[in-house]
């Protein structure tokens, strides 16, 4: 948010936070839940979107519509006969199906059905604002409506979404039941980015507390249950979580929370691609297609005593937006 604009909304929320702090936390929360604008910004972001839309136009497009929005769904290799693998591939907050794109098509090569999901308020689905709530709702569409995945596998708040999906987390909403899960650079918890929110928008106390219970209000759990230390993780799901230990946006402890989950959840450390190019690393899909296909691997020389640690020089990023 430009210096300006920031400065007008803390005056304006601080103002009403005065006269009503839950309608200051209301306020709060739906300008939490707005989404950025889609439009790519830099030269970087706008080649690889002009590239992921290139990859998106051999998909299906299928519009998944739920309870409080619509999303966009892109399906490889749809029309394809005969036993093959399902996947489910979602993206993080402020991406989309073309940023993910390549992952997509790689997981499609050798005729895997596989769907890309535009959340709400992204890509190309309806809205301008992205909660819990409507993420998983728009997961648990897809599942409807395209049947069961061998797995899912989600980055950043995909990721976290695909994880408190599988898990049933929220009420009134089916549990969503993939194989087997992928957790690239994802959340384990939520209230630090509701502390953060809160201290950038300069909010009191009253207000800070009616914006936090606003998550329970909209997605019919309290901020605090999803930052407790428990078994989201089915134990019977064999999980990968990859993880970059220089990740700015999304700390390396998130990813040792979800691997202290149990030893079904397998950590992989892609250290040197951050937050944003880990999806697009040729390792991490090398990676991935290992854990989907179950290859039994040699003891890794690189086994640091808390996860795998891919040797990032041996390919190039496949591109660095």
């Amino acid at each position: 948010m430009p210096p300006f604009a920031l400065k007008v909304t803390r005056s304006g929320l601080s103002g009403l936070g005065r006269l009503s702090p839950r309608l200051a936390g209301k306020a709060a929360f739906r300008l939490f839940c707005l989404t950025p604008s889609r439009r790519p910004h830099g030269s970087k972001a706008k080649a690889a979107h002009m590239e992921g839309r290139e990859r998106l136009l051999v998909a299906e497009q299928v519009v998944l519509r739920f309870k409080g929005g619509r999303a966009m769904a892109y399906r490889f290799n749809g029309g394809a006969k005969g036993a093959r693998k399902r996947y489910l591939v979602v993206h993080g907050w402020g991406s989309s199906s073309e940023y993910m794109s390549e992952l997509a098509t790689f997981l499609a090569r050798d005729g895997a059905e596989v769907i890309s999901l535009d959340l709400p308020g992204h890509g190309r689905s309806g809205g301008r604002f992205l909660n819990v709530r409507l993420a998983v709702s728009a997961i648990a569409a897809a599942s409807a409506r395209f049947g069961a995945f061998d797995a899912a596998i989600g980055h950043s708040f995909g990721g976290a979404s695909l994880a408190l999906a599988s898990a049933g987390f929220l009420p009134d909403i089916d549990p969503f039941h993939p194989g087997k899960l992928v957790l690239i650079g994802a959340p384990s918890a939520m209230g630090w980015l509701f502390r953060d929110f809160g201290r950038s928008m300069g909010l009191g106390p009253a207000t800070q507390a009616a914006l936090e219970d606003e998550v329970r209000r909209v997605t019919g759990r309290t901020l605090a249950a999803y930052d407790q230390k428990r078994g989201v993780l089915d134990p019977k799901r064999p999980v990968l979580v990859i993880h970059a230990e220089d990740d700015k946006e999304v700390g390396a402890d998130h990813a040792r929370a979800y691997a202290a989950e149990g030893p079904h959840v397998r950590l992989v450390w892609a250290n040197g691609f951050g937050h944003r190019r880990i999806v697009s690393a040729a390792p991490v899909f090398e990676a991935i297609d290992a854990f989907l296909s179950e290859v039994a691997t040699a003891e890794n020389p690189l086994e640091n005593g808390e996860g795998t640690v891919l040797p990032f020089y041996r390919a190039s990023l496949r591109r660095s937006s």
